[in-house]
């Protein structure tokens, strides 16, 4: 099916932009397995083993202010960002598997980015909403019956309907674009590329780690993280989503497909 659909739109170039775009598109949902359903499985896993947790703690602590505070303290869970950071390994193997094949049949490099950036914003958009309505269900359930906290942890889930789904949207879209240029580093570079690209991150990091040492900076740091809020700062996360769906582009247009 896949083939059909890519031969079709390759083998006529007078067709719009458009259709060329939503070919590739649909390229990247030929196989639901891997956008979807692991993603869910492995959602699925962290959630039972977090649930297994929360019921230990309730089990094993008698006293109302203790479970309290423990409850609190829930609401600090990191669990959910495993299926971010697994989503970004999705973008990650979406261009790495897929561009080759597609160069194949003649799309073009623009043609495919952008239908694969397509591919990212609908994925992101699904999930989102998907997790601002087990937010809903958490908090409705209080906390799946136990006080438990994963969808609605202090840095997401929380506020109105529309502020959950837009935060859960923009750490969706860092996460996939940021995947994105990583895959296209390795598509144009190879290991080289990676190891590069890898070295001058650290060399940044640590960098600015050490300029807010140096200057003194990290009381300003702070504040500045406390005014903003987690939504704040999330919100700013669409920066460096937009400048690695640009640095991806123009990375992916010169790579050369390899086996």
């Amino acid at each position: 099916m896949t083939t059909i659909t890519l031969s079709e739109s390759a083998s006529t170039t007078h067709r719009p932009a458009a259709n060329r775009i939503l070919a590739v598109f649909r390229l990247h949902f030929v196989n639901p397995y891997t956008v979807v359903i692991i993603p869910w499985l492995i959602m699925l896993f962290i959630f039972l083993v977090n649930y297994a947790i929360w019921w230990l703690i309730d089990a094993n602590v008698q006293d109302a202010a203790d479970r309290s505070d423990a409850q609190q303290g829930l609401g600090w869970s990191g669990a959910s960002f495993y299926i971010f950071v697994y989503l970004m390994v999705v973008a990650i193997q979406a261009i790495n598997f897929t561009f080759p094949f597609a160069q194949g049949y003649g799309v073009t490099r623009r043609d495919f980015y952008l239908g694969t950036s397509l591919a990212f914003v609908a994925l992101a958009a699904g999930y989102a909403v998907a997790l601002t309505v087990l937010s809903y269900i958490e908090e409705a359930t209080g906390g799946w019956g136990l006080g438990g906290q994963m969808f609605t942890a202090v840095y997401f889930g929380t506020g109105e309907w529309y502020t959950r789904l837009a935060t859960f949207f923009l750490i969706l879209a860092f996460f996939f674009f940021v995947g994105a240029a990583i895959a296209a580093v390795y598509v144009r570079w190879r290991t080289n590329g990676m190891l590069i690209f890898f070295g001058l991150l650290t060399v940044l990091l640590v960098g600015l780690a050490a300029l807010a040492t140096f200057t003194q900076s990290w009381p300003a740091v702070g504040e500045w993280l406390v005014e903003n809020g987690a939504n704040g700062v999330i919100l700013w996360s669409l920066v460096p989503t937009v400048l690695a769906a640009v640095t991806g582009y123009f990375v992916l247009r010169r790579a050369t497909p390899r086996d």
